[in-house]
């Protein structure tokens, strides 16, 4: 029964990759909900409801940047509170399902334009449909979990001390001895 245990919390937690790879659909969903040249429900402006404004495209990607960033400190607020002997490999794969889930986000995004939008003419140019037009927005939601991770890991430890991180303090070298 002992070694049962041990081997199970052994395994690297896949559950922290499917869950934020899974957290690309709503996302996506809520890409084409909320930007300009999909549903526009955040600007309602008709002038920005159709793709072949060129003020869009910019506009488009930048609501992406924003939820991925939004998904990334959520994650990442969700790592934190985790505790265990697999902190390490459920950051790392925290971080693989945030790329996974800004990928997944991308295509549900544009899928959900294809499926519900209108048609779009694009010999004039690719970004009339809902796209992304910038790659790099992608690297957000990982970006801001790590970064999130790493603020609230040090915010942690600063409120706690330096003896509450699991670490022992030296005799003789604590701060005042």
């Amino acid at each position: 029964m002992r070694q049962h245990i041990s081997r199970r919390s052994s395994r690297p937690p896949w559950k922290w990759f499917a869950a934020a790879a899974a957290g690309g659909v709503p996302v996506g969903l809520l890409w084409w909900l909320l930007a300009p040249g999909g549903m526009n429900l955040i600007t309602r402006n008709p002038a920005l409801a159709d793709g072949t404004n060129p003020e869009v495209w910019l506009l488009r990607d930048l609501t992406l940047a924003g939820l991925c960033v939004f998904a990334g400190c959520l994650v990442a607020v969700f790592l934190t509170d985790k505790g265990g002997r697999n902190e390490q490999a459920a950051f790392l794969l925290g971080l693989a399902g945030g790329l996974g889930g800004a990928l997944i986000a991308w295509l549900t995004g544009v899928l959900a334009g294809q499926l519900w939008g209108g048609p779009a003419d694009t010999s004039v140019n690719a970004s009339v449909a809902f796209t992304l037009r910038s790659l790099p927005v992608l690297i957000l939601w990982p970006a801001a979990t790590a970064t999130s991770v790493f603020v609230l890991s040090l915010m942690n430890l600063l409120k706690g001390g330096p003896g509450s991180a699991g670490t022992p303090v030296a005799e003789g070298n604590a701060p005042g001895a």
